[in-house]
C-alpha cells in the first residue's frame, strides 16, 4: 500500500522548508530511515529519512521548490510493485502490449511474392523492408505511449531493453554520468553556489554523495583543502631581495561585481537583528580582565585534559564556566520579557548559546542544562556544537531554547565588539581576544610594577528595559573575578 511522505516539522517556529536535493530517484528502492532527500530551512540544512521500506514510486515537490511543513512530497509503493529501475513501471505496462504485435512484420512476407520469380540473387535483398514495417509498429506505438505517459528518457528505454544503439550508449554515457564522471546532473544549484562562493572547480571535487554526487560537505572539504595549500605556500620563505617584498594581493573573484538573492538564513539573520534592534532598548558595556593565571594554568593543563577529555583546552570553556555562574547569582541577565503582558519570567536553568561563525552564517547552538556541567563537560560541548555546525548536523532544537549567548568574537582576532542581543534573551556577552602587553600590576613587596600579562576584554550588551547599568556592572565583576582568580584547578583534576 502506499505510504505518503510529508515535509516534517523542522523545528520551533519553521513553518516552510525547501528541497535542496533528492538522494533517491523515482524507481529507487529505499530502506527504513535511508536518507530520502536534503531539506534547507531558515535555520538549518537535515537529511529526511525515508518512513518505510519500498520504492520510490513518484516524487511530487521538485528541488529548490519550497512547501509548508505538513504538504505531501512523495509517495513511496511496497518493493513489488515497481522495479527499482525508475520509470520502468510506466514504459512496460504500455510497451509489452506492442512488443508482442511486433509479428505485424508477418506481412511482411508479402514481399516474399518477390523472391518468387527468382530472377537473380538480388532477390535476397529484399527483406530488407522488413525494418521499415517494424519502424511504423513502434511509430504508432510512440503516438499512443504519449498519449498516456510522459516521453521516456533515453535512461527508462535502455531499462527495458528497447534502446537502439545510439540510445544505449548515451545511456552508458549518462551511466557515467551518475558515477560521477561529469557530475553536473547531480550538482544541485545550493551546492553550485557554495563552490562558487568558495571559489572550488566543481571538476575536481569527488562526489561522496548517493550516485557519486556531490554534496555540500564535499565542497566544504574542497575548499578546507584550498584554503591550507594556500597557506602552505604563502609560509614558504620569500626568495632573498635587496627589499622587502609586500605580501602579493589576490582579489576575491568569486562575489566582487556579483549581485544575488541573500539566501535564506542571512535573510533570517537580517530580521533578527534588525528586529532585536527595534524591540530591545540595549547598551554595551566593557571591562578588561586580567586571565595570566588561567592561561598559565591552561598551558600546565593542556596536555592531560587532551588525553582525559579528547578535545583541546581553550580559553571559551573558562569563560563559558565564569559566565554561568554569574547567571545564577544575577538571575536578571537570565531573564524574558513578555512586552504584551508587561511581565518578566526569570529562568531556572542556564541554557547557554554559543555564538558560530559557519560558511552559511552565524549560528547560535544552544547547552541544555549548561549549569549543570563542569568545565570538562562545557569543553566538549562547544566542540561538538562547533563541528555540527560546520558539517551541517545540527538538529532544529539545538538552535532554539537559549536564555543567554556568549559570542567568541576574539576568535578572528577582534579585541572586543559590541554585540546584538538574541531575541527574547535580555543580555549577551562578547569575548574578545587574549593578547599579552605590558600592564602595572600591584605588588606586595615591590608595590606597583609594570609587567607583561594576558588580558583581553568582555562586552555585554543588555536590554535596558529590565537591566541597569549597575545591574550590568555587578554581572561583569563576577565574571572578572572568577577568571583573575584562577581557581580552576579542582575542575581540571
Amino acid at each position: 500500500m502506499p505510504t505518503p511522505v510529508n515535509m516534517p516539522a523542522l523545528g520551533e517556529s519553521v513553518s516552510e522548508g525547501t528541497v535542496t536535493q533528492w538522494l533517491k530517484k523515482e524507481g529507487e528502492s529505499v530502506e527504513v530511515d535511508e536518507p530520502l532527500l536534503e531539506v534547507s530551512t531558515d535555520k538549518v540544512d537535515t537529511e529526511i529519512p525515508s518512513p518505510v521500506a519500498g520504492v520510490l514510486s513518484q516524487i511530487l515537490v521538485a528541488e529548490d521548490e519550497t512547501v509548508e511543513v505538513g504538504a505531501q512530497i512523495a509517495v513511496i509503493g511496497e518493493a513489488g510493485e515497481a522495479p527499482t529501475e525508475g520509470g520502468a513501471p510506466a514504459v512496460e505496462t504500455v510497451e509489452e502490449p506492442p512488443a508482442q504485435e511486433a509479428p505485424a512484420p508477418a506481412p511482411a512476407p508479402a514481399p516474399e511474392p518477390a523472391p518468387a520469380p527468382q530472377p537473380a540473387p538480388r532477390a535476397e535483398p529484399e527483406p530488407q523492408p522488413q525494418p521499415a514495417p517494424a519502424a511504423a509498429a513502434p511509430a504508432e506505438t510512440r503516438r499512443s505511449r504519449e498519449d498516456i505517459t510522459p516521453p521516456v528518457d533515453v535512461e527508462t528505454v535502455s531499462a527495458t531493453g528497447a534502446a537502439t544503439g545510439t540510445g544505449a550508449a548515451k545511456a552508458e554515457t549518462e551511466a557515467e554520468t551518475e558515477a560521477g564522471g561529469g557530475g553536473e546532473a547531480y550538482v544541485t544549484p545550493l551546492v553550485r553556489k557554495l563552490a562558487a562562493e568558495q571559489g572550488v572547480d566543481l571538476s575536481t571535487v569527488k562526489g561522496s554523495g548517493v550516485g557519486g554526487r556531490i554534496r555540500k560537505q564535499d565542497v566544504q572539504e574542497a575548499a578546507r583543502q584550498q584554503q591550507e595549500q594556500r597557506a602552505a605556500t604563502a609560509a614558504q620563505p620569500a626568495p632573498p631581495t635587496a627589499a622587502p617584498q609586500p605580501r602579493p594581493v589576490v582579489p576575491d573573484t568569486t562575489l566582487r561585481g556579483r549581485t544575488e538573492q541573500m539566501t535564506r538564513l542571512r535573510q533570517t539573520i537580517a530580521e533578527q537583528m534588525v528586529e532585536s534592534q527595534q524591540i530591545s532598548a540595549q547598551l554595551t558595556q566593557v571591562i578588561e580582565v586580567d586571565i595570566t593565571r588561567v592561561a598559565r594554568l591552561r598551558e600546565q593543563a593542556a596536555e592531560q585534559f587532551r588525553a582525559r577529555e579528547g578535545v583541546e583546552l581553550t580559553f571559551l570553556p573558562f569563560f563559558a564556566l565564569a559566565t554561568i555562574e554569574a547567571l545564577k547569582t544575577h538571575p536578571k541577565l537570565n531573564a524574558v520579557i513578555d512586552s504584551a503582558k508587561k511581565e518578566v519570567t526569570y529562568h531556572s536553568v542556564e541554557n547557554l548559546g554559543i555564538s558560530i561563525d559557519t560558511e552559511r552564517g552565524m549560528l547560535a547552538p544552544v547547552i541544555k542544562d549548561a549549569g549543570d556541567l563542569n568545565l570538562g563537560g562545557l569543553a566538549r560541548k562547544i566542540v561538538d556544537l562547533t563541528d555540527r555546525a560546520h558539517n551541517g548536523g545540527l538538529s532544529p532544537d539545538e538552535l532554539s531554547g537559549g536564555t543567554f549567548t556568549l559570542v567568541d568574537a576574539g576568535a578572528d582576532g577582534a579585541l572586543f565588539q559590541t554585540p546584538i542581543i538574541n531575541q527574547p534573551q535580555v543580555g549577551i556577552l562578547a569575548t574578545g581576544a587574549v593578547v599579552k602587553r605590558p600592564v602595572v600590576v600591584d605588588d606586595p613587596q615591590l608595590g606597583e610594577v609594570i609587567a607583561v600579562r594576558s588580558v583581553a576584554y568582555l562586552a555585554l550588551s543588555y536590554d535596558h528595559r529590565l537591566i541597569d547599568g549597575a545591574d550590568a556592572a555587578r554581572f561583569m565583576n563576577s565574571v572578572k573575578e572568577r577568571l583573575e582568580e584562577g581557581a580552576f584547578e579542582a575542575e581540571l583534576g
